[in-house]
């Protein structure tokens, strides 16, 4: 059984970064996409990021784009997303999830094993 879980949140200013990490234990690493999400107060989860299982494929959503980096260590049985240039509304619980069967999607249904989240708030 594939168990997450993520580190690296906290309060930054705007314009600030931030590092997440999401470590992962049991599966095979490699052999699976993973997927950030985020959750605001009073939204619903939406997607951020996504990579597929060897780390050759990304995706991002609009508004992250340029500004946050997904990425793999296979080695280390950890995804990271790195966040540049932090807005207020960048504020949230992010999660990472393991897609086990797919490409790595953006639909969070597709997402097999999620971890607990991490805060995030960025002040402005």
């Amino acid at each position: 059984q594939v168990q997450l879980i993520e580190s690296g949140g906290g309060l930054v200013q705007a314009g600030g970064s931030l590092r997440l990490s999401c470590a992962a234990s049991g599966r095979t690493f490699g052999s699976y996409a993973m997927g950030w999400f985020r959750q605001a107060p009073g939204k619903e989860r939406e997607f951020v990021a996504a990579i597929s299982y060897g780390g050759g494929n990304t995706d991002y959503t609009d508004t992250v784009k340029g500004r946050f980096t997904i990425s793999r260590d296979n080695a280390k049985n950890t995804v990271y997303l790195q966040m540049n240039s932090l807005k207020p509304e960048d504020t949230a619980v992010y999660y990472c999830a393991a897609d086990l069967w797919g490409p790595g999607e953006r639909r969070l249904t597709k997402y097999d094993i999620w971890g607990q989240g991490t805060q995030v708030t960025v002040s402005s």
